[in-house]
């Protein structure tokens, strides 16, 4: 009899991109997976791994309960042998709702409630308390020592602001919504004819002017006219009936109507208010406030009373976890003997749950902050730390890039971690970039060697130290440090505002000079940067050091904010340089992005847009930035429909070229009919997406390619039109243009080209005489040939030529102008945003990147250095909130937060050039930035 399966055995996986993929995995190790961005990584470990592991788990379920629950489709693949079910820990967490904390998503309130439950002093109804006693475990009559009531101690479910815990007023939320009184009438120099009240006419009430009328308040003078008592009945007045007159087109009418005041008409709608779109519609007559009953605390005025050592659970809840971990080891020894062994139970359930979260850099979490307010590394940590907890026995974790957010200093207690894992009896494969957790693998496999189509096949795997050596792998310099780090040429930084009253750079010795950017490690030669393209923003550069060596404390060189504290976020004085690389940096929980994202950019837009400022911010110049845009990877758009050709503005070129050939309009097409989404050429059958549904009741909805345009999304008819452009005199059809890759497509719009260049295609002519288009074929006898006015217009071609041309430089030659924006990578989907900023006048711009490297290869990081670079000729500034210690490298400016997170950071600690951040004993990011440096 054989003995325990040592692999799981993949054959033939051919999902997305993979070829024919056949790889060993072992099992109970640690196994990364690595690559370029869009080399097949994710598809291997989530769309293979995962979904076929999870998915025989719900097939041990029961019929009945399979059709009520949402099953994973059955990957393309030939076999996968001794999977055992599988788990994963996505990339992107969700955030959780209102009602969801770092507490409840941890369960570590779960264990407090409990404490404060069983071990707590409780109070009597006349408010006497009686000391711990392990009655109330014991579940025995408990009365008052002082006036002999009985006392009723709550139980752990009577704590939960999620349940009967609740403070009444707010419901659990710590919040409540008031209608902001400066909203209702906006401008007073309207009458409430004119419609001064703005509820009444958002909302359709407009028989309210002639039902306040009634009560004796004018209506056709303006509003700031009115007195004190008409005011408080357009405000507050009583909701009664009133009879009015109404004319209309078909008479005079009597009509008995109830007056809603302008406040009650805000809160009736509110109540009204059940979906997005609605409340919206609401939200704007609405402030939050935090609850004056239970301070923002959630609980009623019974669950706050029961105390432990002088505090209760709001305040608890309200320490960072470390605090809280410490406070909770001298539980035990305040309490009875008696009740000790409890106490010590709960408190070390406490401490190895929290223990978990510390090890991954968490400890600055209060319990009570709200899950939406974490990043998303925190919250990934955070669920990585239940899992750990769960205590799991022969699964398979899958984790999907288990490094986004960290800071080199906590990369060792994520490594930990996934060994607990290990050391539990599981096995655990994950997706990352990171070559410090790369070398922490038993093995790993690199997919590659490109991305898209050049990608999706087993590049190398084996130990770290095997994949070191092989001349195949991408990422073996990288490992081992063969790699040189690869630096831009920083521009200079211009001095620092006279007034500036932060901290300065190691070497300045109290002065304020100019920042030298150039970098030690020599200039980077990125392949998307014409050399003159360098040369013009070294122009700019040194024309504006020129005029920066003469300007004051007021110049325009610098943006410069004040805030007041926040958070755990000190006041702050922030700096930061226009047109400029800037990178804001620190450990997880320091304040860069209350900083960035809750303090600089909505200052900015509400200094643009003459608005009032965060309440925080108490100053703002932002140095003639006007315009502020946030990138993100998040994916674009939500269904197939939207494709690379749709986002990136091809697809409207290529409809205008194909409507205007002689085919088009001898067929009456136009060019609303060559849109897959909406046209009459669109596929009947699977209305333009190019796949359909099968719905096989209580098995997993299976997903294949329409049979009716086998994929291609348009009807037969579709062929019939052809567009000849310079390298295809014999034209190429609609969906044969969105099979093209962007690098193929470049050489089929090349306006230089010639007919005779060689070129790959999806249209090839076979030796057996069968043009190809995209999933279909058609004999060249049948097919429809071009004429000689169906040539493309030479300036469109130019135009499609270019926008090609930079989505090629972006790096993503190797996408389809079909493939759905959905199913981009993070990396992907970053650069495509950015492609329509490109070639722009960005000086009024600012770009802000929040870990923009999460999810991409070293290589990748290299490209979208490029990217960047291309901003910054075009006048942008940009801010970086980054770990990556590259990408750092390659900053012209950086801003260090901490020196710790939460209660330990909220402080600029260092500021300057990378170098300058190196060289500061202060700085943790220093520490490791030496190395690339």
């Amino acid at each position: 009899m054989g003995g325990r399966p040592d692999a799981v055995k993949v054959r033939g996986a051919r999902v997305n991109n993979l070829r024919n993929v056949d790889v060993d995995i072992p099992l109970d190790s640690l196994v990364g997976i690595a690559g370029v961005s869009g080399s097949g990584k994710s598809s291997l470990a989530l769309d293979v791994l995962y979904a076929e592991g999870s998915r025989r788990y719900l097939d041990a379920l029961s019929t009945y309960t399979r059709r009520r629950m949402t099953q994973a489709r059955r990957p393309q693949v030939d076999s996968i042998s001794y999977l055992p079910p599988a788990l994963a820990l996505h990339q992107r967490p969700g955030a959780g709702g209102m009602r969801s904390t770092f507490g409840t998503m941890t369960e570590l309130l779960n264990v407090l409630r409990l404490m404060f439950s069983r071990l707590a002093s409780h109070r009597c109804p006349n408010g006497h308390y009686h000391a711990p006693t392990i009655a109330v475990a014991a579940e025995s009559p408990m009365f008052c020592e002082e006036c002999g009531e009985r006392i009723m101690p709550p139980g752990a479910e009577d704590l939960a602001f999620n349940s009967t815990g609740a403070c009444p007023r707010c419901q659990g939320t710590g919040i409540v919504r008031d209608v902001d009184d400066a909203t209702l009438v906006p401008d007073e120099s309207l009458s409430i004819d004119e419609g001064a009240v703005v509820p009444w006419r958002t909302f359709g009430f407009n028989v309210q002017p002639d039902i306040v009328r009634e009560f004796g308040v004018r209506t056709n003078v303006p509003f700031r006219e009115l007195t004190e008592a008409e005011r408080e009945i357009v405000f507050n007045g009583p909701e009664e009936k009133k009879h009015i007159v109404v004319t209309s087109m078909k008479g005079v009418h009597d009509l008995d109507f109830t007056f809603r005041n302008a406040r009650l008409t805000v809160l009736k709608e509110l109540d009204r208010a059940v979906d997005e779109k609605r409340f919206a519609k609401v939200a704007k007559f609405l402030v939050e406030r935090t609850c004056p009953d239970c301070d923002g605390t959630r609980l009623s005025e019974a669950a706050r009373a029961p105390r432990i050592g002088g505090y209760g659970l709001a305040e608890v809840t309200a320490m960072p976890l470390r605090d809280v971990l410490a406070w909770a080891k001298g539980v035990p020894d305040a309490l009875p003997a008696e009740m000790r062994d409890m106490a010590a139970t709960l408190v070390a359930t406490l401490q190895e749950m929290g223990g978990r979260l510390m090890q991954l850099g968490l400890g600055y979490l209060a319990l009570d902050r709200s899950s939406a307010s974490l990043s998303t590394g925190e919250r990934q940590r955070a669920q990585l730390a239940r899992a750990v907890r769960n205590e799991t026995t022969g699964v398979l974790y899958v984790l999907d890039e288990p490094s986004t957010g960290l800071h080199p200093a906590n990369i060792e207690g994520l490594i930990g971690v996934m060994h607990d894992l290990l050391d539990a009896g599981n096995s655990v494969v994950f997706v990352d970039h990171d070559v410090r957790v790369l070398r922490a693998a038993d093995r790993f496999i690199e997919m590659g060697p490109g991305a898209g189509r050049e990608g999706g096949r087993i590049l190398a795997q084996g130990t770290p130290e095997q994949i070191a050596v092989n001349p195949e792998s991408r990422i073996a310099g990288f490992l081992t440090g063969r790699e040189p780090s690869v630096i831009r040429e920083r521009a200079a930084i211009p001095s620092l505002p006279a007034d500036w009253t932060g901290p300065l750079p190691t070497d300045w010795a109290g002065q304020s000079p100019a920042i030298s950017g150039t970098s030690a490690a020599g200039v980077a030669s990125f392949p998307d940067i014409e050399e003159e393209d360098v040369a013009v923003a070294e122009s700019d550069v040194d024309a504006e050091q020129s005029a920066v060596s003469c300007e004051s404390a007021t110049n325009r060189t610098w943006l410069r904010m004040a805030t007041a504290p926040i958070h755990t976020v000190r006041a702050l004085d922030v700096a930061i340089p226009r047109g400029r690389l800037t990178a804001v940096t620190g450990v997880s929980g320091s304040g860069k992005t209350t900083m960035i994202l809750e303090s600089l950019v909505p200052a900015i837009e509400a200094s643009t847009e003459d608005r009032p400022l965060p309440a925080h911010v108490t100053s703002i110049d932002p140095a003639g930035v006007e315009r502020v845009r946030i990138v993100d990877s998040t994916p674009i758009g939500i269904n197939v429909r939207s494709t690379l050709a749709t986002y990136s503005g091809v697809m409207d070129m290529l409809r205008r070229a194909f409507a205007a050939t002689d085919a088009a309009k001898a067929r009456g097409f136009k060019l609303a009919d060559f849109s897959y989404n909406t046209g009459s050429l669109r596929c009947p059958q699977c209305d333009g997406t190019g796949r359909v549904d099968l719905d096989i009741q209580f098995l997993p909805d299976v997903t294949i390619p329409c049979p009716s345009c086998e994929g291609r999304r348009f009807r037969v008819e579709a062929d019939a039109v052809r567009l000849v452009t310079p390298t295809r005199p014999q034209g190429l059809t609609m969906p044969e243009v969105l099979a093209l890759s962007v690098d193929e497509a470049l050489a089929v719009f090349d306006p230089k080209g010639s007919v005779k260049c060689e070129m790959r295609d999806a249209a090839p002519v076979a030796s057996n005489g069968l043009v190809a288009g995209g999933d279909t074929a058609m004999r060249t006898s049948d097919a429809i040939r071009a004429g000689v006015d169906d040539r493309i217009a030479p300036t469109l071609c130019r135009r499609i030529h270019s926008a090609l041309e930079t989505l090629s430089s972006l790096g993503l030659g190797y996408l389809t102008l079909g493939e759905d924006t959905p199913s981009l990578s993070g990396g992907e989907a970053q650069r495509l945003k950015l492609s329509n900023e490109l070639g722009k006048k960005q000086h009024t711009s600012m770009f802000v990147l929040d870990e923009p490297t999460t999810g991409l290869h070293p290589l990748d990081v290299r490209t979208l250095i490029g990217v960047l670079q291309r901003l910054l000729d075009g006048g942008a500034t940009i801010v970086v909130i980054e770990h990556d210690l590259d990408m750092i490298a390659n900053a012209d400016f950086v801003i260090d937060m901490g020196p710790g997170g939460g209660e330990d950071g909220g402080r600029i600690v260092a500021i300057g050039a990378p170098e300058d951040i190196a060289d500061n004993p202060d700085s943790l990011t220093g520490r490791y930035l030496r190395s690339v440096l």
